[in-house]
């Protein structure tokens, strides 16, 4: 039975712009013995070429093939919805292209969904327009519902604020596409061709990465390079499989392999 990895990137990979040691070499064990993984990342604003180019400078090189966003779990869910949808977008970039190469369609006017992404240059009016689609029937999607960091300085608002002001504008509920949703944990492990059964998460968040794996049955693995503190994990109603303080003290083959 084969096995493979859906690995989270902030946090476990890097932290911010800097390579969390030995993750560099874990990635290279990886290629070397042919083990199946992917960079699952709840980014969508970001292209995969532009993972790849940010993972290349802190000195991993993998293809686009090793990276999947909650932009292409996005695009891929609307897609299957049905031919012809149409969309208006907030968001940017890696969101844009994934719906473009499943076949959506974006429009200014009378959109099937409202899809809203992480971005920084879209206004309060097209977030006024949004919500008036929204209250005229448009389907409310929102690639991921990661909170802001809440530091001084960040420069993105968080998408789930923005996520909030529109339910709040519109008394609807987003239907959330990525991490923990089981759409983008079952998603990603299709796109690396494995079974539930030969799925492993690695992440640093029990309410992300964590709490998806233990809801579709993977087995999970915790790393304490990021969010999560291990004095803190007691309060949690599930718990990973592995805990390890980096990627580095990952070894091969897992017990569960």
């Amino acid at each position: 039975m084969k096995h493979g990895l859906l690995i989270d990137m902030d946090g476990v990979i890097y932290s911010g712009e800097t390579l969390i040691e030995g993750a560099d070499k874990f990635i290279a064990d990886l290629l070397k013995n042919d083990i199946p993984f992917t960079f699952m990342t709840n980014n969508s604003q970001r292209t995969r070429l532009d993972v790849v180019r940010k993972l290349k400078l802190l000195g991993i090189e993998v293809t686009e093939n090793h990276v999947y966003t909650s932009a292409m779990a996005t695009g891929k869910f609307l897609g299957d919805q049905g031919k012809n949808g149409t969309a208006y977008v907030l968001g940017e970039g890696g969101l844009l292209t994934s719906l473009h190469e499943n076949g959506i369609s974006l429009v200014n006017s009378d959109p099937e969904f409202v899809v809203l992404g992480e971005g920084r240059n879209f206004t309060l009016e097209m977030v006024q327009r949004a919500v008036d689609m929204i209250l005229a029937g448009a389907k409310f999607i929102t690639t991921n519902r990661d909170p802001s960091p809440k530091k001084p300085g960040w420069n993105n608002l968080g998408i789930a604020a923005t996520t909030a002001m529109i339910e709040e504008a519109t008394g609807r509920k987003a239907f959330v596409i990525g991490k923990p949703s089981p759409v983008m944990m079952r998603s990603a492990r299709k796109y690396l061709g494995l079974e539930t059964a030969e799925t492993t998460v690695v992440g640093d968040t029990m309410e992300t990465d964590i709490q998806g794996g233990v809801q579709m049955g993977y087995k999970t693995i915790l790393v304490l390079s990021g969010i999560a503190q291990k004095e803190h994990l007691s309060q949690y109603a599930f718990k990973p499989d592995l805990i390890v303080s980096s990627v580095d003290q990952i070894e091969y083959p897992l017990k569960w392999w």
